[in-house]
């Protein structure tokens, strides 16, 4: 059997009616950036957050940035964050000159440990950055009580888990600032780069729409350096149509994982704490032997993805920070064993009966 890891095509299919309408609209009205989209977009991710400022923007590394300049986090800055997951989260961190502080995470969730973060805090530290892993928050109470006791702000980093649920909130809602992104293979995708960014603060929204215009108040008028981080309309209008059916697909994505919880042996199964709803941005195993499981799928046309290789603290980027191996111990072993199988809202029952027939023999 042939699969695709995420079938993208099989979604657009299900809305391509709609979906091309949008698009035809911004064709037709040479709206490209910005625009009457764009602003029906926020109103629906704020809606559906339950905060009451979302703001689209280029990408969800962009959406980082806007986030850690908008907290004024400047060079020589300290911010705490994960090792665990994809490079943007401390990219942003290195690229506005502060300083990338890693802390471990639980080997259950393979999400930051928040026990371990007090220790990492010092005079200089500007923000915590969790990251949810994999379509799962952290334990966000436990996070943003340690930010609030040491008057740091929390911003989550839920490139991979929008929509998701913690204890009835959804994420990217739950600290001063959350961060997605929708790029095409998230659970909810447009069909390029984009992202948002959540607040509930009237004076971080104001600013953090100024810097994304190039700092710019009014037209040729501009009170700070910024960037170019705004979402293009084609976009808005791709995700409009998404987020109509996004809880629909959440559902789909429980059974698609229950499905593989129950049929999956002898491998390690993910974790999901039980006052959370994970999106399943990737379903992830852990194996014996990832090598000679990888090649067994690949010899039998079942796709793979290993999230992540090379933890950050060990990246040669960051090697000026003088972490070696055994500093973080959870992450590197975790990082030796995980694998993705196939995950989607599309993905045929069949195929997954494959996927676990493949696994488990």
């Amino acid at each position: 059997m042939k699969m695709n890891f995420i079938d993208l095509q099989a979604q657009y299919k299900k809305y391509k009616d709609e979906i091309d309408t949008q698009i035809h609209q911004v064709l037709d009205t040479s709206s490209y950036i910005l625009g009457p989209k764009v602003a029906e977009l926020e109103k629906n991710l704020a809606e559906f957050t339950g905060v009451k400022h979302a703001i689209a923007c280029s990408s969800g590394t962009d959406a980082l940035l806007l986030a850690l300049m908008a907290l004024d986090v400047k060079p020589g800055d300290e911010v705490i964050t994960s090792p665990f997951t994809f490079i943007a989260t401390a990219e942003m961190i290195a690229f506005v000159g502060a300083v990338p502080v890693f802390v471990d995470i639980e080997d259950k969730t393979y999400n930051i440990d928040p026990a371990k973060i007090e220790e990492k805090i010092t005079s200089k530290t500007k923000a915590i950055m969790p990251v949810s892993i994999f379509g799962q928050t952290p334990d966000m109470d436990a996070i943003n009580a340690i930010g609030k006791k040491h008057n740091i702000p929390v911003i989550e980093d839920g490139a991979q888990s929008f929509g998701a649920l913690y204890k009835g909130k959804r994420s990217c809602g739950m600290s001063e600032i959350g961060c997605t992104s929708f790029f095409p293979a998230k659970p909810l995708g447009c069909y390029g780069d984009g992202g948002a960014i959540f607040t509930n603060c009237d004076e971080l929204n104001a600013k953090m729409r100024i810097l994304l215009n190039h700092g710019q108040t009014e037209r040729y008028v501009h009170s700070h350096v910024g960037i170019n981080g705004r979402l293009d309309a084609v976009q808005a209008g791709v995700l409009n149509v998404k987020l109509k059916y996004y809880n629909e697909e959440i559902e789909v994505r429980q059974a698609v994982a229950k499905r593989y919880a129950e049929g999956l042996k002898n491998v390690v199964v993910p974790f999901v704490e039980k006052d959370n709803v994970s999106v399943w941005a990737q379903y992830c195993i852990r194996v014996n032997d990832r090598d000679a499981m990888i090649k067994k799928c690949s010899d039998a046309g079942v796709p793979t993805a290993v999230y992540y290789p090379i933890p950050l603290h060990l990246q040669k980027v960051f090697a000026y920070l003088g972490h070696k191996e055994g500093d973080f111990p959870v992450t590197e072993t975790v990082s030796k064993d995980i694998m993705a199988l196939p995950m989607s809202a599309f993905l045929k029952e069949d195929e997954q009966k494959f996927v676990i027939e493949t696994v488990n023999s």
